[in-house]
Protein backbone atom coordinates (compact mmCIF):
# COMPACT_ATOMS: atom_id res chain seq x y z
CA UNK A 1 0.00 0.00 0.00
CA UNK A 2 2.85 2.56 0.63
CA UNK A 3 1.00 3.84 3.26
CA UNK A 4 3.07 4.57 6.47
CA UNK A 5 6.06 3.32 4.90
CA UNK A 6 8.80 4.61 7.17
CA UNK A 7 6.72 4.47 10.26
CA UNK A 8 7.46 1.20 11.74
CA UNK A 9 10.31 0.41 9.45
CA UNK A 10 12.82 0.43 12.60
CA UNK A 11 10.21 -1.11 14.55
CA UNK A 12 10.64 -3.98 12.56
CA UNK A 13 14.31 -3.88 12.35
CA UNK A 14 13.74 -3.75 16.25
CA UNK A 15 11.86 -6.81 16.63
CA UNK A 16 14.62 -8.96 14.72
CA UNK A 17 16.25 -8.70 18.02
CA UNK A 18 15.94 -11.60 20.76
CA UNK A 19 16.04 -10.88 23.96
CA UNK A 20 13.40 -9.08 25.64
CA UNK A 21 16.56 -6.82 27.01
CA UNK A 22 17.02 -2.73 28.55
CA UNK A 23 18.43 -2.38 25.22
CA UNK A 24 15.42 -4.20 23.20
CA UNK A 25 12.91 -1.54 25.15
CA UNK A 26 15.43 1.73 25.16
CA UNK A 27 15.91 1.09 21.19
CA UNK A 28 12.03 0.54 20.37
CA UNK A 29 11.13 3.50 23.03
CA UNK A 30 13.81 5.59 20.74
CA UNK A 31 12.09 4.49 17.72
CA UNK A 32 8.53 5.40 18.46
CA UNK A 33 9.26 9.00 19.92
CA UNK A 34 11.26 9.54 16.49
CA UNK A 35 7.87 8.33 14.49
CA UNK A 36 6.22 11.38 15.46
CA UNK A 37 4.31 9.99 18.05
CA UNK A 38 5.30 12.37 20.95
CA UNK A 39 7.17 11.21 24.26
CA UNK A 40 5.04 11.21 26.32
CA UNK A 41 2.55 8.64 24.13
CA UNK A 42 5.24 6.75 22.76
CA UNK A 43 6.26 6.51 27.09
CA UNK A 44 2.72 5.53 27.82
CA UNK A 45 2.58 2.55 25.07
CA UNK A 46 6.45 1.43 26.37
CA UNK A 47 5.25 1.26 30.06
CA UNK A 48 1.58 -0.88 28.63
CA UNK A 49 4.20 -3.09 26.80
CA UNK A 50 6.70 -3.73 29.44
CA UNK A 51 4.07 -4.51 31.76
CA UNK A 52 1.82 -7.18 29.70
CA UNK A 53 5.06 -9.15 28.28
CA UNK A 54 5.81 -9.23 32.44
CA UNK A 55 2.49 -10.22 33.26
CA UNK A 56 2.06 -13.12 30.13
CA UNK A 57 5.78 -13.95 30.51
CA UNK A 58 6.87 -13.05 27.52
CA UNK A 59 10.56 -13.98 26.63
CA UNK A 60 10.90 -13.19 22.71
CA UNK A 61 10.48 -10.23 19.67
CA UNK A 62 7.57 -11.89 18.11
CA UNK A 63 5.41 -12.24 21.08
CA UNK A 64 5.76 -9.11 21.80
CA UNK A 65 5.23 -7.68 18.33
CA UNK A 66 1.55 -9.76 18.90
CA UNK A 67 1.35 -7.48 22.09
CA UNK A 68 2.09 -4.58 20.73
CA UNK A 69 0.08 -4.85 17.63
CA UNK A 70 -2.85 -5.35 19.95
CA UNK A 71 -1.72 -2.10 22.26
CA UNK A 72 -1.52 0.00 19.36
CA UNK A 73 -4.90 -0.75 17.49
CA UNK A 74 -6.91 -0.56 21.40
CA UNK A 75 -5.57 3.06 21.18
CA UNK A 76 -6.90 3.78 17.33
CA UNK A 77 -9.75 2.27 17.40
CA UNK A 78 -11.59 4.80 18.60
CA UNK A 79 -15.75 5.46 18.06
CA UNK A 80 -16.08 5.91 14.27
CA UNK A 81 -18.45 8.45 12.56
CA UNK A 82 -21.28 6.90 10.83
CA UNK A 83 -22.03 8.65 7.71
CA UNK A 84 -25.73 9.45 7.74
CA UNK A 85 -27.25 11.06 4.47
CA UNK A 86 -27.97 13.91 3.89
CA UNK A 87 -24.33 15.42 4.34
CA UNK A 88 -22.97 18.47 4.44
CA UNK A 89 -19.24 18.09 5.27
CA UNK A 90 -17.40 21.37 5.83
CA UNK A 91 -13.55 20.92 4.92
CA UNK A 92 -10.78 23.15 6.73
CA UNK A 93 -8.00 23.81 7.58
CA UNK A 94 -4.64 25.29 6.86
CA UNK A 95 -2.91 26.45 4.08
CA UNK A 96 -1.04 24.26 1.75
CA UNK A 97 -2.54 20.82 3.33
CA UNK A 98 -4.24 19.97 0.24
CA UNK A 99 -8.09 20.53 0.84
CA UNK A 100 -8.98 21.16 -2.83
CA UNK A 101 -7.51 17.97 -4.54
CA UNK A 102 -8.89 16.46 -0.96
CA UNK A 103 -12.31 17.47 -1.39
CA UNK A 104 -12.19 15.67 -4.90
CA UNK A 105 -10.82 13.05 -3.37
CA UNK A 106 -14.18 13.01 -0.81
CA UNK A 107 -15.88 13.37 -3.83
CA UNK A 108 -14.90 10.18 -5.71
CA UNK A 109 -15.11 8.44 -2.71
CA UNK A 110 -18.93 9.23 -1.91
CA UNK A 111 -19.64 8.40 -5.99
CA UNK A 112 -17.82 5.38 -5.31
CA UNK A 113 -20.36 4.54 -2.70
CA UNK A 114 -23.07 5.50 -5.70
CA UNK A 115 -23.79 9.05 -3.77
CA UNK A 116 -25.08 11.87 -5.66
CA UNK A 117 -22.38 14.83 -4.92
CA UNK A 118 -22.29 18.54 -4.99
CA UNK A 119 -19.42 20.93 -4.87
CA UNK A 120 -19.28 24.55 -3.24
CA UNK A 121 -16.42 26.96 -3.64
CA UNK A 122 -16.14 28.30 -0.76
CA UNK A 123 -12.67 29.27 -1.23
CA UNK A 124 -12.89 33.08 -2.24
CA UNK A 125 -9.94 33.93 -0.94
CA UNK A 126 -7.10 31.96 -2.49
CA UNK A 127 -6.46 33.35 -6.40
CA UNK A 128 -7.62 30.32 -8.15
CA UNK A 129 -9.27 27.94 -5.90
CA UNK A 130 -12.82 28.19 -7.44
CA UNK A 131 -11.13 27.24 -11.18
CA UNK A 132 -9.57 24.52 -9.18
CA UNK A 133 -12.57 22.58 -7.86
CA UNK A 134 -14.60 23.92 -10.92
CA UNK A 135 -12.03 21.67 -12.81
CA UNK A 136 -12.42 18.96 -10.17
CA UNK A 137 -16.42 19.24 -10.45
CA UNK A 138 -16.08 18.93 -14.39
CA UNK A 139 -13.34 16.05 -14.32
CA UNK A 140 -16.06 13.85 -11.69
CA UNK A 141 -19.44 15.18 -13.46
CA UNK A 142 -20.54 16.77 -10.19
CA UNK A 143 -22.62 20.23 -9.96
CA UNK A 144 -20.48 22.87 -7.93
CA UNK A 145 -22.00 26.33 -6.60
CA UNK A 146 -19.77 28.97 -6.90
CA UNK A 147 -19.08 32.89 -7.00
CA UNK A 148 -16.73 35.15 -7.94
CA UNK A 149 -13.11 36.13 -5.85
CA UNK A 150 -13.80 37.35 -2.90
CA UNK A 151 -17.08 36.96 -2.51
CA UNK A 152 -18.35 36.34 1.01
CA UNK A 153 -17.63 32.44 2.18
CA UNK A 154 -20.85 32.30 3.96
CA UNK A 155 -22.98 33.32 1.03
CA UNK A 156 -21.50 30.80 -1.21
CA UNK A 157 -22.56 28.19 1.16
CA UNK A 158 -26.18 29.21 1.94
CA UNK A 159 -26.80 29.73 -2.20
CA UNK A 160 -24.69 25.77 -2.15
CA UNK A 161 -27.00 24.13 1.19
CA UNK A 162 -30.50 25.81 -0.48
CA UNK A 163 -29.80 24.09 -4.02
CA UNK A 164 -28.44 20.82 -2.21
CA UNK A 165 -31.70 20.79 -0.34
CA UNK A 166 -34.03 21.37 -3.42
CA UNK A 167 -32.57 18.62 -5.19
CA UNK A 168 -32.07 15.88 -2.65
CA UNK A 169 -28.59 15.16 -2.99
CA UNK A 170 -26.34 12.69 -0.90
CA UNK A 171 -23.33 14.53 0.09
CA UNK A 172 -22.50 18.45 0.15
CA UNK A 173 -18.66 19.27 -0.02
CA UNK A 174 -17.84 22.53 1.03
CA UNK A 175 -14.39 24.35 0.63
CA UNK A 176 -13.11 26.89 2.42
CA UNK A 177 -10.02 29.28 2.46
CA UNK A 178 -6.73 28.03 4.26
CA UNK A 179 -6.08 29.93 7.58
CA UNK A 180 -4.23 30.62 10.48
CA UNK A 181 -5.59 30.62 13.99
CA UNK A 182 -4.14 34.10 14.35
CA UNK A 183 -6.44 35.38 11.25
CA UNK A 184 -9.72 36.35 13.76
CA UNK A 185 -11.65 37.16 10.57
CA UNK A 186 -11.12 33.90 8.39
CA UNK A 187 -12.11 31.47 11.90
CA UNK A 188 -14.72 34.05 12.45
CA UNK A 189 -16.00 32.77 8.71
CA UNK A 190 -16.05 29.58 9.71
CA UNK A 191 -18.24 29.92 12.51
CA UNK A 192 -20.48 31.75 9.82
CA UNK A 193 -20.60 28.88 7.19
CA UNK A 194 -21.54 26.49 10.44
CA UNK A 195 -24.58 28.90 11.35
CA UNK A 196 -25.70 29.23 7.78
CA UNK A 197 -25.71 25.36 7.66
CA UNK A 198 -27.52 24.72 10.92
CA UNK A 199 -29.92 27.43 9.87
CA UNK A 200 -30.73 26.64 5.93
CA UNK A 201 -30.34 22.32 6.25
CA UNK A 202 -31.28 21.54 10.32
CA UNK A 203 -32.06 18.01 9.33
CA UNK A 204 -28.76 17.52 7.31
CA UNK A 205 -26.27 15.68 8.90
CA UNK A 206 -23.52 18.09 9.14
CA UNK A 207 -19.40 17.32 10.06
CA UNK A 208 -16.36 19.66 10.26
CA UNK A 209 -13.41 17.72 9.10
CA UNK A 210 -10.02 19.22 9.51
CA UNK A 211 -7.37 18.16 6.49
CA UNK A 212 -4.00 17.79 8.09
CA UNK A 213 -0.31 17.19 6.75
CA UNK A 214 1.39 14.41 8.15
CA UNK A 215 4.97 15.22 7.30
CA UNK A 216 4.84 18.70 9.61
CA UNK A 217 4.44 15.93 12.25
CA UNK A 218 3.51 16.88 15.89
CA UNK A 219 2.74 20.50 14.79
CA UNK A 220 -0.35 19.29 13.41
CA UNK A 221 -1.38 18.73 16.94
CA UNK A 222 -1.33 22.62 17.90
CA UNK A 223 -3.12 23.17 14.84
CA UNK A 224 -6.10 21.00 15.52
CA UNK A 225 -6.16 22.96 19.07
CA UNK A 226 -6.44 26.30 17.49
CA UNK A 227 -8.88 25.48 15.11
CA UNK A 228 -11.17 23.52 17.74
CA UNK A 229 -11.58 27.20 19.68
CA UNK A 230 -13.32 28.67 16.89
CA UNK A 231 -15.13 25.22 15.22
CA UNK A 232 -16.18 21.71 16.25
CA UNK A 233 -13.96 19.18 14.62
CA UNK A 234 -15.82 15.92 13.73
CA UNK A 235 -12.82 13.99 11.99
CA UNK A 236 -9.35 14.24 10.77
CA UNK A 237 -8.18 13.30 7.11
CA UNK A 238 -4.44 13.20 7.24
CA UNK A 239 -3.07 13.60 4.06
CA UNK A 240 1.04 13.08 2.42
CA UNK A 241 1.10 9.62 4.06
CA UNK A 242 3.49 8.53 0.73
CA UNK A 243 7.37 8.99 0.50
CA UNK A 244 8.95 9.98 3.75
CA UNK A 245 5.49 11.08 6.53
CA UNK A 246 5.83 9.04 9.32
CA UNK A 247 2.66 9.10 10.58
CA UNK A 248 2.88 8.72 14.00
CA UNK A 249 0.86 12.05 14.73
CA UNK A 250 -1.97 9.85 14.45
CA UNK A 251 -1.62 8.40 17.96
CA UNK A 252 -1.78 11.83 20.43
CA UNK A 253 -4.83 13.10 18.12
CA UNK A 254 -7.08 10.00 18.75
CA UNK A 255 -5.66 9.84 22.18
CA UNK A 256 -5.50 13.51 23.24
CA UNK A 257 -7.67 15.22 21.28
CA UNK A 258 -10.54 12.38 20.95
CA UNK A 259 -10.80 13.26 17.21
CA UNK A 260 -10.83 10.46 14.79
CA UNK A 261 -8.83 10.04 11.60
CA UNK A 262 -11.57 9.03 9.09
CA UNK A 263 -9.24 9.42 6.01
CA UNK A 264 -6.02 8.50 5.19
CA UNK A 265 -4.68 10.16 1.82
CA UNK A 266 -1.28 8.72 0.41
CA UNK A 267 -1.15 9.78 -3.38
CA UNK A 268 -1.86 11.93 -6.08
CA UNK A 269 -4.69 10.33 -7.80
CA UNK A 270 -8.39 10.54 -6.98
CA UNK A 271 -8.77 6.76 -5.37
CA UNK A 272 -5.98 8.41 -3.32
CA UNK A 273 -8.05 8.15 -0.05
CA UNK A 274 -9.13 5.45 2.48
CA UNK A 275 -11.72 5.10 4.61
CA UNK A 276 -9.11 4.88 8.33
CA UNK A 277 -9.00 1.28 9.96
CA UNK A 278 -7.23 0.97 13.34
CA UNK A 279 -6.87 -3.17 12.69
CA UNK A 280 -5.42 -2.79 8.55
CA UNK A 281 -3.15 0.11 9.74
CA UNK A 282 -1.18 -1.56 12.17
CA UNK A 283 -1.08 -4.92 10.55
CA UNK A 284 0.59 -3.13 7.80
CA UNK A 285 2.84 -1.47 9.45
CA UNK A 286 4.31 -3.97 11.80
CA UNK A 287 3.98 -7.11 9.25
Amino acid sequence: MGLFSNFFKRVKYTFTRTDLDDDFYDELEMTLISSDMGANTALEIMDELKSKCKKALVKDSDSAMLILKDILIERLNIQKINFNYPLIITVIGVNGVGKTTTIAKLAKYFLNQKKTVMLAAGDTFRAGATEQLNTWAEKLNVKIIKQGEGADSASVAFDAITSFKSKNLDVLLIDTAGRLHTKVNLMKELEKISNVSQKVFEQANRLNIMVLDASIGLNSIEQVKAFKDSVKIDGIILTKLDGTSKGGVIFPILKDLNIPVMFTGFGEKLDDLQIFDAKSFVENILF
